[in-house]
This record gives structure tokens, C-alpha cells and sequence, in this order.
């Protein structure tokens, strides 16, 4: 089953207060960036975060490891959707961790 275009409008929106959110269709699925860090995977209506030790921190006891898809490393699995200021914390303190994106390579002519 994929992910549907009002579901990750939903997470996108949710996250929204903490920078610059947009999402990119990817192999049938959806890579979330924050402030252009890719801190998620949104495959089969469900969000799964890039793990970090902030998220840990944040999330605590409620952590759920699982892979995005077959063969992936575990993520963080959140199922607290609804609360969107929880929720774009531990998304900005992800970013904050990740490392800022490589420069893309120009084309040769």
C-alpha cells in the first residue's frame, strides 16, 4: 500500500512549525525534509524518523524501531501524529543533528 498525497500533507503540515518542510516522492514513497535535511521516510501512511540521540532524548520510552521497507536499518516508527507540536520538536531536534546535505555535482556538457 503507498502512501497517500492527503497523508503526507498531514505530516508535512504537523511538522511545519518547526522550519521549512517539504516532501519529495521517492521510489513509490515520500523522503520529508526539514530546513533540507532529510530527517524522514513516509512509507504506507506511516512516518518513520532518521534516528538520532535528540530523538531518543525526546521520545524517551515510546520509541517503536522499524524498517521503512524491506532490507532498510530501523527508524524511529511515531504513531503520535495528532500532536503536532511534540512532533515538530523531536522533527527539529533530528535536523539539528543530522548533517547539513551534500552539494549537488554539477552536469558535464
Amino acid at each position: 500500500m503507498a502512501t497517500d498525497e492527503d497523508f503526507i500533507r498531514f505530516v508535512a503540515e504537523q511538522i511545519s512549525p518547526a522550519g521549512r518542510v517539504r516532501y519529495r516522492k521517492m521510489f513509490g514513497e515520500y523522503a520529508l525534509y526539514l530546513d533540507e535535511k532529510v530527517i524522514a521516510l513516509v512509507c504506507d501512511n506511516q512516518l518513520f524518523l532518521k534516528p538520532t540521540g535528540a530523538g531518543k532524548t525526546l521520545l524517551g520510552d515510546s520509541i517503536t524501531y522499524a524498517p521503512p521497507y524491506p532490507g532498510a536499518k530501523p527508524y524511529f516508527l511515531l504513531e503520535f501524529l495528532e500532536d503536532g507540536d511534540f512532533l515538530a520538536e523531536v522533527a527539529q531536534a533530528t535536523a539539528r543533528e543530522l548533517p547539513p546535505p551534500k552539494p549537488k555535482k554539477r552536469k558535464s556538457a
